[in-house]
């Protein structure tokens, strides 16, 4: 459990570990103790594939797909370069980030090698939760995946969904979050974190490049322009490739998996495509109020990889990239013949029984009693979390 944040005065507050971090690694690099890492294609390749067999690049992927991945690197740099102003934690995060997506990358090439035909294991069609960040997608998900005739995806297997013995994935994954709080001590209250927490796949896309996770962090209009504009089919293709491969480590394939990703908004099309059969569950918040808790978290996490942030651009920024997301979200219902069950935040939260059985009533899904004593479980742990100060911090 996590401790006690501090006091967060401000948007862009950041904790004193990570001005401490950010000094040290800069003095490091100042002192020619160690060089600054380039932030460039060849070099992030060098080290994020060093060890692995280069024909993993390529293993279970199409042509399109390998090239796709390429090529949103090239774009990936070159924004981080140009507009990012990123300071010295900020371009370590970075580097981090893209050497661990392209390692990543060869991991899952070498697991379908060993193991032919897993990225291709059948699975029950998913439950696909989806909606803005902020829009009590979270809960609905968690609530959902609680159900015994369901599976989620825990966290542990989002960050590294390549199964080894001994199973140390859960215990890797804790020491992660241990260090993520340090950094951002406001990270549960924004977020409910947990290793074995069943929570979103983002780090699935964020291994394919998607820009999910890095719009979020840094300012990097070129790249998000770019992703915008280009059809995400490859990267979607990779999640499927993952997750099948993730039900047949976990064995729970037949059991529909419950997924949640506010990039789900936006690419919708893409998703569906991969599970035509998928069930969807849409939920909504007053737009106001996602704004503003979607800017608090944004801000979190921007404000100690940069020295430059901007909340005014920031706030317009997020604005058109909400309005894009409902936008393409609706389109994309609009021409989608399976069941789709809408769900309001606020009649989440005045009586969460009633709008699940309704929920399930609309999908044509059965609704046990197990089902029900597991989602209290869920809800009475919920109802403890640091999560819900968060509305006090960005209504301040």
């Amino acid at each position: 459990m996590a401790s006690s944040p501090p006091p967060r005065p401000h948007l862009l507050t950041r904790s004193r570990t990570s001005a401490l971090a950010d000094r040290a690694i800069d003095a490091i690099w100042r002192n020619g103790l160690h060089p600054r890492p380039a932030l460039e294609p060849e070099a992030l390749w060098d080290i994020g594939a060093k060890g692995c067999d280069p024909a993993d690049e390529h293993y279970g992927r199409s042509a399109e797909d390998v090239a796709d991945f390429r090529l949103r690197l090239e774009h990936l740099c070159q924004s981080l370069r140009d507009e990012a102003q990123l300071n010295a934690l900020g371009h370590t995060m970075a580097y981090g980030q893209i050497t661990a997506a392209i390692r990543m990358r060869h991991r899952l090439g070498a697991l379908w090698r060993s193991n032919p035909g897993i990225e291709q294991t059948a699975i029950a069609p998913p439950i696909i939760v989806v909606g803005q960040m902020r829009a009590g997608t979270t809960r609905m998900h968690r609530l959902l995946a609680a159900d015994p005739a369901h599976a989620g995806t825990p966290f542990y297997c989002a960050m590294n969904p390549v199964r080894k013995q001994p199973e140390l994935r859960p215990i890797k994954t804790r020491i992660g979050i241990a260090v993520a709080r340090q950094i951002n001590p406001w990270i549960d209250m924004q977020h409910p974190f947990g290793a074995t927490l069943v929570d979103e796949e983002l780090p699935w896309l964020s291994y394919a490049l998607s820009p999910a996770a890095l719009e979020a962090q840094y300012r990097i209009p070129s790249f998000v322009a770019f992703s915008e504009a280009r059809d995400p089919a490859p990267v979607y293709r990779e999640f499927a490739r993952v997750l099948r491969s993730d039900a047949a480590q976990m064995g729970n394939a037949a059991r529909p998996r419950v997924l949640k990703c506010p990039q789900y908004a936006e690419d919708l099309p893409a998703l569906l495509a991969q599970f035509p059969e998928a069930r969807v569950v849409v939920t909504r918040r007053c737009s106001d109020e996602i704004l503003a808790s979607t800017l608090s978290v944004v801000a979190g996490q921007m404000a100690y990889q940069s020295d430059r942030v901007d909340l005014d651009a920031l706030e317009t920024e997020w604005r058109r990239k909400l309005a894009l997301r409902e936008a393409r979200m609706t389109a994309a219902l609009a021409g989608f013949s399976g069941p789709v069950a809408e769900v309001e935040f606020d009649a989440l939260g005045a009586d969460w029984k009633a709008e699940i059985a309704r929920v399930y009533r609309t999908l044509g899904l059965p609704l046990s009693g197990e089902a029900m004593a597991a989602m209290r479980a869920e809800q009475g742990r919920a109802e403890t979390s640091p999560h819900h100060g968060h509305r006090a911090v960005y209504q301040f």
